[in-house]
């Protein structure tokens, strides 16, 4: 299991990495993706639509279940990841790498964990 330093964790298993002075890019955390198994569909929100911190703003369909993935802050949409599309089981292959959606004018942020800190909790979890 990866815990990379450069981003912060939800309780929730999203990822946030810092783009900017007021963008983000969002993922799901590689133990989110084992704990779902083989991805094979993704439903992503649309550029300009809004996101509210600890609110759905996607559903991910595993071999296992489709799962809701939350926000870690509120703000506008202004990409997401369209080769996902095409390609969900790239969130397993490469989860830091496989970005959801980038938000700017972030407003809201929720509590995050740092790396070593969702590690810990992630073991609480397992």
């Amino acid at each position: 299991m990866e815990f990379r330093s450069d981003r912060n964790y939800s309780k929730s298993h999203e990822w946030v990495k810092e783009i900017g002075t007021d963008k983000v890019e969002i993922g799901i955390s590689d133990f989110a993706q084992d704990a779902l198994g083989d991805i094979v569909f993704v439903n992503l929100p649309q550029a300009g639509d809004e996101v509210e911190v600890q609110t759905p703003f996607c559903d991910v369909e595993s071999v296992k279940a489709v799962s809701d993935v939350y926000s870690p802050v509120s703000g506008i949409v202004c990409e997401v990841n369209e080769d996902l599309l095409d390609n969900p089981a790239r969130i397993n292959e490469e989860p830091f790498d496989a970005w959801l959606i980038r938000v700017e004018q972030v407003t809201q942020r929720e509590a995050l964990l740092s790396a070593e800190e969702y590690e810990d909790f992630t073991k609480k979890e397992a």
